[in-house]
């Protein structure tokens, strides 16, 4: 790997966040509508009277947020505060700043869809070999059809069905929230025991909706591998059963999982919004149905970067390092 391609590839990347930040900016302007307006507007409405001063408070929120300058003025001022992760104030939760709301969100995502996601891909994988190899257990055949329903099943359906089951008729576990109500977050035991009991179900229906995707993916990659000569070759050679399972069947079908596997860790961020929308899960998708759903204009923008910045990473990262996986692909010119 040279230095010029690495440095090719981090120019496409730039250029890449630079077009999505340009299209958050000028999309939701299309339209012509005045959030802060909108925003006031539905807030006068709910008190049951329009305020005489409207215009003026507009004309003062507008100038607050930088909306009352001309629309180029507006787009470079955008570029400057996003490259130093400043989205604004949020127009809904005023005076809390976006990137302190993204931030108070931020780890409650990472933390679940990381975890859940690694363990699917684990569990997933591990059954996809094993059934596809020569000799699996009989009672694998039970076990994938209902892991391959189950991953055509959205997330929040899956996560419905949980609710109603564990947590309302069987009231194994909490149906709502990151933590129980009222309880002050802090570093202890039993507010880690509080948060986990919060997470199984969202983090199940998770599990449950993606163990499917990754065992019949690698179940196809081992059944192509069984046929490769260094496959034959290691059977000829002798070598025992799971040293040709784990060092030649599942190391080279584990490259395109793994390349699937960075494509989903780029949208940890993003999570599974409405699975973390039915819990009530203190996370970004929860903050980000709020911010649409309250018309909050720069916490939605602020968002929806943050996530394309998350993908766009994540496969730069990929890029780069997928040659110390597999030694056999380089990008060096012929």
């Amino acid at each position: 790997m040279t230095v010029a391609y690495v440095a090719r590839r981090i120019g496409t990347f730039l250029l890449i966040v630079w077009l999505a930040a340009t299209l958050n900016f000028f999309l939701p302007r299309i339209g012509g509508e005045n959030p802060v307006a909108q925003k006031l507007m539905q807030t006068a409405a709910l008190g049951g009277n329009l305020h005489a001063g409207m215009r003026d408070m507009v004309k003062e929120y507008e100038a607050k947020f930088g909306l009352d300058k001309p629309l180029l003025v507006q787009y470079v001022n955008y570029l400057r505060d996003v490259s130093h992760f400043d989205f604004n104030y949020s127009i809904a939760s005023y005076p809390q700043t976006v990137l302190s709301m993204i931030l108070q969100g931020l780890p409650w995502t990472i933390t679940l869809m990381t975890v859940t996601t690694l363990l699917a891909f684990v569990i997933g994988n591990v059954l996809g070999a094993v059934q596809a190899w020569p000799g699996a257990p009989k009672w694998l055949q039970f076990v994938m059809p209902p892991l391959l329903g189950l991953s055509a099943v959205p997330f929040f359906l899956l996560g419905l069905i949980l609710t109603y089951v564990i947590g309302f008729r069987l009231q194994l576990l909490p149906l709502y929230g990151g933590y129980t109500a009222g309880a002050i977050p802090q570093w202890s035991v039993a507010f880690a025991l509080d948060v986990l009991a919060h997470a199984i179900l969202p983090a199940l229906a998770i599990i449950l909706g993606s163990l499917g995707f990754w065992a019949l993916g690698m179940r196809a990659m081992m059944v192509t591998t069984q046929g490769e000569d260094y496959v034959m070759f290691a059977e000829a050679k002798g070598l025992h059963d799971r040293t040709i399972f784990l060092h030649y069947g599942m190391r080279n079908a584990m490259l395109p999982q793994t390349t699937a596997l960075a494509l989903v860790l780029g949208q940890l961020v993003s999570g599974a919004v409405l699975v973390e929308v039915i819990f009530g899960y203190p996370g970004i998708g929860t903050l980000l149905f709020q911010g649409i759903r309250g018309a909050d204009f720069f916490l939605v923008q602020g968002i929806v970067f943050i996530i394309v910045l998350a993908i766009g990473f994540a496969t730069l990262i990929l890029d780069l390092i997928y040659p110390l996986l597999d030694p056999r692909i380089t990008y060096r010119r012929a």
